[in-house]
């Protein structure tokens, strides 16, 4: 008896020992009728195919790729674009699937009956590999015809693939698209760049920092050749006034000579000028300067000429002169060439002044336009840096799309071409089969404890006093019926 729904241990073994023969029987039939129903159950066949994703032909060191799009992603966009419901349609059309639920609501039934049928699972990627993309995926199409499921399974696989190029090369366009005019904003944009950086230089042509240098070397020698235009316009000077003063001495000698005046007091007037002209050079210059050299060979010649003077006493009588003597025409010549050199000098000294000025001014200027100029030049520099950047970039996109069109780029290769399933996938007797023992062993332990909970007997003396609710006085030895019958002493 089986007290509470509790079962103990001799329980199990009476009940067992009792009803063992529930076991063999209750798996049996299950397992027949498991049997039973791979017989009756519809059949599906499973057609199969492994697409590998094969690396570029040519290393990314030599071409590198400009898609990066991850393939989990990428296979997760296929496989939506493939199964979606227009490109399911066309293939129930094309191998009339479906016959009966191809016309109205029932098609999209039909379609998910369809897309139900159609497995996509990636390849995972050996453990420890450097490389976490999948090196590709399984298709698998389930149907009741192997040969339809074979067909629609080349017909998946070759949609992957077509599709894969297509995605690929749509990717690879607009990327070079993209990249092209994003190419010819950037020369545009270079382009005003270097335009503005021009035009700078040429308005601010003299006060580039690159010429500061040679602007302060060319202020130098400007200043030098100021300093010796002035020496020499200041020399031009003193000539035309010593000049002028010669010609003053010889004229007034010239007129006394014409009308018979003495002209000793005049030679000692032209000597005494010319002396202290003399002394004035000596204070600037050495012995040597040409200036007073010359001065002392006048000096000299008016001292013969004074030497050479007859006595002023008493003066002969001479004829005047009606033309100036050569000496004063050559002086007149002297004072205008003097004239002209002063002139001259006074015009090279003022274009020198201006251009000490204008070189003063760019040396001046030369720290504010050295900064606009660094404002501008870093402008342009960020320009031309972009656009190399991307006509780099539109180079490799250009060259990656013509590995594309070359079929030598990363593509899809079919490892195992779609298999003809020769046994169904569905049902497969050896799983319910083995399901039927399972589910049999299962059912017959149900049915031994339902048998041990409705059976009432009595077997222990627990069970006498959990029934009667009374102690147990005295217990009846058991005897083996069957041993008394053999022995010829039969109960009376």
């Amino acid at each position: 008896m089986v007290r509470n729904g509790g079962i103990t241990p001799s329980d199990v073994k009476r009940i067992f020992k009792r009803y063992w023969w529930v076991i063999p029987t209750s798996m049996l039939l299950t397992a027949l009728l498991g049997f039973i129903a791979t017989l009756v159950l519809p059949k599906k066949y499973t057609s199969q195919t492994m697409v590998l994703v094969e690396p570029p032909a040519v290393s990314q060191d030599v071409v590198p790729t400009v898609l990066n799009e991850d393939l989990y992603r990428h296979l997760s966009s296929m496989q939506e674009q493939i199964l979606s419901r227009s490109s399911l349609q066309s293939i129930i059309n094309k191998f009339n699937l479906y016959p009966d639920q191809r016309v109205g609501a029932q098609l999209e039934d039909a379609i998910d009956r369809l897309k139900k049928a159609i497995d996509v699972e990636l390849i995972q990627p050996m453990p420890g590999s450097a490389n976490r993309q999948p090196p590709g995926f399984d298709i698998s199409v389930t149907f009741s015809d192997p040969q339809l499921a074979q067909q629609i399974c080349t017909e998946i696989t070759s949609m992957f693939i077509e599709r894969n190029t297509a995605t690929r090369m749509t990717d690879l366009k607009n990327t070079t698209d993209f990249l092209t005019q994003q190419l010819n904003d950037a020369k545009t944009n270079l382009d005003e760049q270097d335009a503005k950086l021009a035009q700078f230089k040429r308005q601010y042509l003299g006060s580039l920092p690159e010429e500061q240098q040679s602007n302060l070397s060319l202020l130098t020698s400007m200043n030098s050749q100021l300093e010796a235009t002035t020496q020499a316009l200041s020399r031009a000077q003193q000539d035309k006034t010593f000049n002028e003063s010669l010609l003053a001495s010889q004229d007034a000698t010239w007129k006394a000579q014409s009308s018979g005046a003495p002209t000793t007091d005049t030679l000692q007037t032209q000597l005494d000028t010319l002396q202290d002209h003399l002394t004035e050079l000596l204070a600037k210059y050495t012995p040597q300067y040409p200036d007073v050299i010359k001065t002392k060979t006048q000096i000299e010649e008016i001292k013969r000429r004074m030497a050479a003077a007859p006595d002023t006493k008493n003066p002969p009588a001479q004829a005047p002169t009606a033309h100036e003597p050569v000496q004063m025409q050559t002086l007149r010549a002297k004072i205008k060439q003097d004239e002209l050199s002063i002139a001259d000098l006074s015009k090279h000294q003022a274009q020198i002044q201006d251009q000490i000025r204008g070189l003063q001014g760019h040396v001046q200027a030369s720290p504010m336009v050295e900064q606009q100029l660094k404002e501008l030049t870093r402008n342009y520099q960020t320009a031309l840096d972009n656009y190399n950047d991307l006509l780099k970039k539109q180079q490799k996109s250009t060259i990656a799309g013509d590995l594309e069109h070359q079929q030598q780029g990363e593509n899809y290769r079919i490892l195992d071409a779609p298999s003809l399933p020769a046994k169904p996938s569905f049902p497969k007797k050896s799983i319910f089969v083995g399901g039927g023992f399972g589910a049999g062993l299962v059912l017959a332990l149900g049915i031994m404890y339902l048998l041990a909970m409705s059976d009432k007997a009595m077997y222990s003396e627990r069970d006498v006093e959990h029934c009667l609710k009374l102690p147990v006085l005295t217990m009846v030895p058991g005897f083996d019926v069957a041993m008394v019958e053999k022995s010829g002493h039969g109960l009376r």
